[in-house]
């Protein structure tokens, strides 16, 4: 064990904080100005478009934990049931001057974790059964400072909203789409379209959609990466211990890039929905481009852990 200055408390990273900002200001433009064209051109009700927009959002924010969970079969855990990972959080939690969130467990034979909620007092973190047994508690207990560090960054929320934006964008255009192929555009949303171009109109609504669509998709994978980094940071300073995160990440990865580890192809198939949220994707082999992934790279994040533990090492000068 090295022998280094533990911080008692964690800064928020001003880095992440400024892209969370950045990402939802040009986010909020692009949907004002979606939005914008659907009110205009395609003639859908400003009322409908607000109240639709108002009630996924709802359902988003207080119900993305319930989801998350729900998809992964998750179930929260009392202390009698987990007292090792509720140790373990609890004092990790203490450290990093946090309200203990709920702990659940998911059982597959991936090993890996996520957090999510809404904010620090409606957290939940997600432990699965693999990941329980296959690492060491040094590691383990850096995993959970990561997933911490995301409570505390508030990343969760913005990685909520931003994702909804393009899943409200989905939605309204498969609406549109439907109301066209139903007899025209207007009747279902309160203003009609007069000039019987409907063919036009779905072409235009599509071509919009996806510009939108693939901005949102390169934000939110731009915000995602980072705040990984971010999070594996965070996790650094709370244990005091970067190379037990590292070796779990290698561990973590190693074995779901396995074909022999014995991880079936369903458990892949159920973790995708997911996949944003976990320390590390749940991916067999290689991803197609580190620009349209939702983590950077092991070795990446790897590399940055050996320096942080090479800068402790030293000391400050």
């Amino acid at each position: 064990m090295f022998s280094r200055t533990r911080p008692s408390w964690y800064k928020p990273d001003i880095g992440l904080a400024t892209r969370m900002f950045l990402v939802m200001a040009i986010l909020v433009g692009v949907y004002v100005f979606f939005g914008f064209f659907l009110f205009e051109f395609v003639r859908v009700n400003l009322v409908v478009l607000i109240v639709f927009a108002a009630i996924i959002a709802g359902a988003q924010l207080f119900f993305a934990d319930k989801i998350a969970l729900l998809s992964m079969g998750a179930r929260v855990v009392s202390e009698q049931e987990e007292p090792e990972l509720h140790d373990i959080i609890g004092r990790l939690a203490m450290q990093a001057n946090l309200p203990k969130p709920r702990i659940a467990i998911v059982n597959t034979s991936i090993p890996n974790a996520f957090a999510t909620g809404r904010d620090k007092n409606h957290a939940v973190v997600a432990v699965t059964t693999a990941l329980k047994q296959q690492l060491p508690p040094q590691e383990l207990e850096a995993v959970l400072a990561h997933e911490l560090t995301h409570i505390i960054n508030r990343d969760m929320l913005v990685m909520t909203i931003a994702t909804f934006f393009t899943m409200v964008a989905g939605l309204l255009t498969r609406s549109l789409l439907w109301s066209g192929m139903m007899g025209g555009y207007g009747g279902g949303y309160g203003r009609r379209n007069n000039n019987n171009d409907g063919g036009g109109v779905i072409i235009i609504t599509l071509l919009v959609s996806a510009i939108v669509a693939a901005i949102s998709f390169v934000l939110v994978r731009t915000l995602s990466r980072y705040r990984e980094l971010a999070a594996d940071r965070g996790s650094a300073l709370i244990t005091g211990s970067p190379e037990h995160l590292a070796s779990a990440l290698l561990r973590i990865s190693g074995k779901m890039d396995n074909p022999n580890s014995g991880i079936p192809q369903a458990d892949f198939r159920q973790a995708k929905s997911v996949n944003a949220l976990f320390i590390v994707p749940a991916i067999r082999g290689e991803s197609l481009s580190s620009l349209f992934s939702t983590h950077p790279s092991t070795e990446e994040r790897v590399k940055r852990l050996q320096a942080m533990a090479e800068q402790m090492e030293r000391g400050p000068h």
